[in-house]
């Protein structure tokens, strides 16, 4: 029996507009998956798993992409605002996620004794050399490897040291008011071995600077940088790559310095870090290696 065609066209329009299992699911938009560890806290950080090559915003700013496997690392500056916005992005969906930041109080740090060119420098040959140093300085900063060299977490990168100074303190040099100290100085003998406290890659190593002596910068991978200062000795350069627990160097009393220490810093994109909170540092779910 044929089948009836005008019954098979008076149903065509219900068909047509009736939607199929197939066009529900399509309206559906999935969010990245997110999972993030760390310390919201002025001069912290997070570290967190998305979807592979995410693109990451930090306050609607794109600021990177996560890792092949999804890894990244964000950073909150000494003086962060109380609130922190991360964004996720990827083709087929998105999701924004709010930190509400801690503040910290800062010691205020007196250092006298200093000589007044590492005050206030004032000799014009001084100031174009200070300059110079800058330039190469701000390109090692501006290290950018396609990496996580902090997956499997930070060690101290000295043993046996004694905190002299802390991170973000206010200083006051030979009376006059400075812009805050944006290292932790861990004081130790001179000659005591420097430590990569992770993997990465020796984006700057230069001796002779006139404030920080012989520094070493290392890229950790997304933007994280961290710097070693003050250093007798330095034992890589520039593109090497560097293992957790290598060493680097020794510890020393060059530039701007009453005393031998290391002056440990970091950076995330032009943000100062607290580089002692990174000790111990995981990814979400991690667990620290040796």
């Amino acid at each position: 029996m044929k089948p009836d065609r005008r019954a098979l066209l008076a149903a065509a329009p219900a068909l047509a507009l009736a939607p199929s299992a197939f066009s529900q699911a399509a309206l559906v938009i999935p969010s990245p998956p997110l999972a993030v560890s760390g310390k919201a806290m002025q001069g912290g950080f997070v570290i967190g798993r998305t979807s592979p090559r995410a693109e990451i915003l930090v306050n609607d700013k794109p600021v990177g992409m996560a890792t092949t496997d999804g890894l990244f690392v964000i950073g909150f500056d000494r003086d962060e605002a109380p609130k922190a916005k991360l964004g996720i992005k990827m083709p087929w969906g998105a999701l924004d996620h709010t930190f509400d930041i801690a503040p910290v109080t800062y010691d205020v740090q007196r250092i006298d004794g200093l000589p007044q060119d590492q005050v206030t420098p004032s000799d014009p040959a001084l100031l174009e050399r200070i300059r110079e140093e800058a330039k190469r300085k701000a390109v090692g900063f501006a290290s950018d490897v396609d990496s996580a060299g902090f997956r499997d977490g930070f060690v101290e990168p000295v043993s046996g040291y004694r905190l002299s100074a802390r991170f973000g303190g206010q200083r006051v040099l030979n009376g006059v008011p400075e812009r805050p100290h944006y290292g932790a100085d861990l004081a130790a003998p001179v000659g005591t071995p420097v430590v990569a406290p992770a993997d990465g890659v020796v984006s700057f190593a230069e001796t002779g600077l006139h404030f920080e002596g012989a520094l070493i910068l290392i890229d950790h991978g997304q933007g994280l940088i961290s710097a070693y200062l003050h250093l007798s000795r330095i034992d890589v350069k520039a593109g090497q790559t560097v293992s957790r627990r290598q060493q680097i160097g020794l510890v020393g009393k060059e530039g701007r310095a009453t005393g031998p220490h290391l002056c440990w810093r970091m950076k995330w994109r032009g943000r100062n870090l607290d580089p002692t909170l990174m000790v111990g540092a995981l990814q979400p779910g991690g667990r620290q290696t040796d």
